[in-house]
């Protein structure tokens, strides 16, 4: 279970602004937290094993403070205060007097278990010592101390001093009092706190493997291309990056290793079970951004693939809505706005728009286009209102006009079209549904609280909304009915709601049927 307390009067008093904090590694990660500690007003000791590598992420922290000051972010005297209390390390016997220290090396158990091991012989017994970790389990690092209650996981985001988000993770043997300690201490620096347990990938990069992994599987289907899918989740998902650029730019080799280390975590479990595609990928070199190849190019003369948009086509000259099209109940104001006649009926079976033609367009469900005789799917939005692309899912055997009737439809309120293969939840409404998924199982294991899954998934990816304000919007059936009907059709396990979103939906169907 998380464990923060707040209002626990217990224990030492939150470090605070003149108190030492002491940052082992200087790279990325370890600069960006010592300057969020420095800005806050602590004095920063920086120690990094290879010599010279202190006093060079020094510099490189003062090159930084000098940018912000000709940005006008920060005051010239508040520079030179800063940088006064900044000190390299020659040794770890400098950190003697700090209140906290942070390592930020390599992520290797046994070289995090030695560190820590030194670190206990040489500060106070009231310092609090913390990890950075983004992959290892925090309660494993802090096993070999003697003290684990005061150990604990702050995981920032790269570039720390700008993103908000930092994870307090409790590991098992995690006291109370030092994950709130912790807590306070990162909502002291300016960030935004979120308590979760030791779980593999904690928050973040625990829920957010399908927004990676559908995308692939899409891909690996032949459903779509990369540009296309990374269109539909931005222009009709709201996300703010599709999830080949976001590789891309996270760097193929990590994104797939975090990937690995929470499947390897979970034992295996299949819903965390890694890309063949993006492993290849690795393979190859095709690192992303950093190595000039990845999902696209990024040379001088590399050309980025456009994403697939239909042809322009002729709007239908009426639609019938037959029963209430829930999450998708904007598009009857839109398409009565585009001057298109809707005749809306009611219909105790099915949601659907039909067609002049007779065929049926209907939101993405979990079913295929082919198993029935004239059917069009329509992903999901995360705002029908603004979305600029919807994607659109047909079979072999569907009719021509159907498609054509589909995709003139969505053209007249506005929309790029984007055609796909027979792709079962489509693109958003899949990965939606699985992201909802993962974050009921989390929090019925006592991973963390909705409102902080939320907020970590809103602040440490940039999602348009946190899984349960999506599970709100779209109902508490949605994700397990279309999770469903995708189990159905792919059995191997990758697909099948959990058991807390199975009492989630059954829950609300008792009360709603209840006398």
């Amino acid at each position: 279970m998380t464990a923060v307390d707040p209002s626990s009067p217990e224990g030492p008093e939150t470090p605070g602004a003149g108190d030492t904090v002491g940052v082992v590694g200087t790279g990325t990660m370890g600069q960006g937290i010592a300057q969020v500690a420095l800005v806050a007003g602590h004095t920063v000791r920086l120690y990094d094993a290879a010599p010279g590598m202190a006093q060079a992420a020094a510099e490189a922290i003062a090159a930084r403070l000098a940018r912000l000051v000709d940005k006008g972010r920060m005051s010239a005297a508040d520079r030179e205060s800063a940088l006064v209390r900044l000190r390299p390390a020659a040794e770890l016997a400098e950190f003697a007097d700090a209140v906290l220290v942070v390592e930020a090396v390599r992520e290797d158990l046994a070289i995090k278990q030695e560190l820590f091991g030194a670190l206990e012989d040489l500060v106070a017994p009231d310092c609090l010592l913390a990890t950075n970790t983004s992959s290892l389990s925090v309660t494993a690092i802090g096993g070999a101390l003697r003290q684990p209650g005061r150990f604990v996981g702050l995981h920032f985001f790269n570039p720390a001093p700008l993103l908000p988000l930092v994870e307090v993770v409790s590991g098992f043997a995690t006291d109370v009092t030092s994950a709130t300690r912790a807590y306070e201490l990162a909502r002291a620096w300016g960030k935004t706190p979120v308590a979760c347990a030791d779980t593999p990938g904690f928050i973040v990069n625990r829920i957010a493997r399908p927004f990676y992994a559908e995308a692939f599987a899409v891909y690996e289907g032949q459903g779509a291309d990369p540009a296309t899918i990374d269109a539909v989740l931005r222009e009709s998902g709201g996300f703010r990056m599709g999830a080949f650029e976001l590789t891309d730019l996270i760097g193929q080799d990590v994104n797939e290793s975090v990937t690995r280390s929470v499947w390897h975590s979970f034992f295996h479990d299949v819903k965390f079970t890694p890309s063949l595609a993006q492993q290849r990928l690795v393979e190859s070199g095709r690192l992303g951004r950093k190595s000039g190849q990845g999902w696209y190019g990024y040379g001088e003369d590399a050309e980025q693939p456009e994403p697939h948009t239909a042809e322009p086509a002729e709007p239908p000259a009426h639609v019938v809505a037959e029963g209430d099209l829930g999450p998708a109940a904007d598009l009857l104001d839109l398409i009565k706005a585009a001057g298109i006649p809707v005749r809306e009926e009611e219909e105790d079976h099915g949601t659907r728009l039909v067609l002049p033609g007779g065929g049926q367009l209907a939101l993405a469900d979990g079913q295929t286009s082919v198993e029935f005789r004239d059917v069009v799917y329509f992903d999901l939005a995360f705002d029908y209102r603004s979305a600029t692309r919807i994607a659109l899912s047909a079979s072999q055997d569907t009719s021509p006009r159907t498609v054509a009737e589909a995709v003139g439809l969505f053209q007249a309120l506005g929309k790029k079209v984007s055609l796909l293969g027979d792709v079962p939840g489509m693109i958003v409404a899949r990965t939606v549904a699985r992201l909802i998924d993962l974050a009921h199982d989390a929090v019925a294991k006592g991973v963390a609280t909705e409102e902080d899954i939320d907020t970590a998934m809103r602040l440490g990816v940039n999602y348009p909304a946190g899984p349960f304000a999506w599970s709100r919007t779209l109902g508490r059936t949605w994700a397990h009915s279309l999770l469903d009907d995708l189990h159905m059709r792919d059995p191997s396990g990758r697909y099948a709601p959990s058991l807390a979103l199975y009492r989630h939906a059954y829950a609300s169907e008792n009360r709603e049927s209840a006398p």
